[in-house]
């Protein structure tokens, strides 16, 4: 039945073509006969850059699958959304394609709203404390949701791409600042809701079309992390980067429940613990990343303010009360000892 199913899902968009490798050794009888020799194709879709750290950190994750799997699992990266928008290539996961995608928190919380919350402004102040919220139960309880409700499996939720940061022809010292600046953030009301309350006209677009809205003045800027803004080039169309990191970028990486169920339980479980090893790992060579590309945008003629976050985080903590979220984040601040 399992080769049936595959053998249906191959004409799906996204799918690819079963294939057969070299036959593998059972180890103590634990990989069912049917399963030998298969190959199971998996798709990992970003719309970040080939260049950009998380797109780089993906083929890692792809790399070690391959090698691990002993060619059992054929994972391939498809950078700069070649493969559809996000939302595209998410539901094509959804309906059962050999797909993933990477997403973030806000995303995640069109189907489980309190996901959200690991997106709104100030919630988290480093990727210590968003890791922490990922390993509590108030976590696993959003994603056996998003698996039994929604058809979608959380392979790893453990990715960075770091704080955020907004970037602009003018120096952005406090709230006020902002005022009247057409800031581009990703289109989930958490984020425009956050963008809006610290003072700024939030726009949503894709993240390909920023520079070229920056450089016509359909935009006066946008707000985004190093390791995607120095690939960019953001850095040739501002003068400024205002470092208010009021968004903690977790990145998660996640497929069709349907598919994954179709794998074998070895390979189930390898795609899980090495999709989580990897985006741990690699969270620390974000930091380093970040910190290096702020060095390079800033020889290339940008400017570093850093202002005072106090009145950012206070614009910004109503926020929590308008959407719903101020208990669930007492309740996450308790699960991972955290203070207000």
């Amino acid at each position: 039945m399992a080769m049936m199913a595959v053998t249906a899902c191959s004409g799906m968009p996204g799918m690819g073509n079963t294939q057969t490798a070299a036959p593998a050794k059972a180890e103590g009888g634990a990989a069912p006969a049917a399963d030998t020799g298969k190959v199971y194709e998996l798709k990992i879709s970003t719309s970040q850059t080939e260049q950009a750290l998380i797109t780089r950190n993906y083929q890692k994750l792809a790399d070690e699958l391959n090698e691990k799997s002993g060619g059992r699992l054929k994972v391939t990266v498809f950078p700069a959304g070649q493969l559809g928008s996000d939302e595209d290539v998410l539901e094509q996961a959804i309906q059962g394609a050999n797909v993933a995608v990477n997403t973030d928190a806000s995303r995640m919380g069109q189907y489980v709203k309190d996901f959200s919350i690991l997106m709104m402004g100030y919630f988290a102040d480093n990727y210590d404390e968003c890791y922490k919220v990922t390993q509590t139960d108030t976590f696993k309880g959003w994603t056996d949701t998003l698996s039994k409700d929604h058809g979608i499996k959380i392979l790893s939720f453990t990715f960075y791409d770091g704080p955020r940061h907004f970037m602009t022809n003018k120096p952005i010292n406090s709230p006020a600042d902002l005022a009247g600046q057409r800031i581009r953030t990703i289109g989930q009301e958490v984020c425009t809701e956050t963008i809006q309350a610290m003072g700024a006209t939030p726009i949503s677009m894709s993240w390909g079309e920023v520079y070229n809205g920056i450089q016509s003045k359909a935009l006066e800027g946008c707000e985004a992390q190093n390791t995607s803004t120095y690939p960019s080039r953001i850095y040739e169309v501002t003068k400024y980067q205002s470092k208010t990191g009021h968004f903690q970028l977790m990145q998660g990486l996640v497929c069709g429940q349907s598919w994954f169920d179709s794998l074998p339980e070895d390979l189930q479980t390898l795609l899980v613990e090495t999709s989580v090893e990897v985006g741990k790992n690699t969270a620390a060579d974000v930091m380093k990343e970040a910190d290096e590309a702020e060095k390079k945008m800033v020889e290339a003629g940008m400017t570093v303010v850093e202002p005072d976050l106090a009145p950012f985080k206070e614009a910004v903590d109503p926020v929590y009360e308008k959407l719903g979220y101020a208990e669930l984040r007492a309740q996450l601040y308790k699960e991972i000892g955290k203070e207000n």
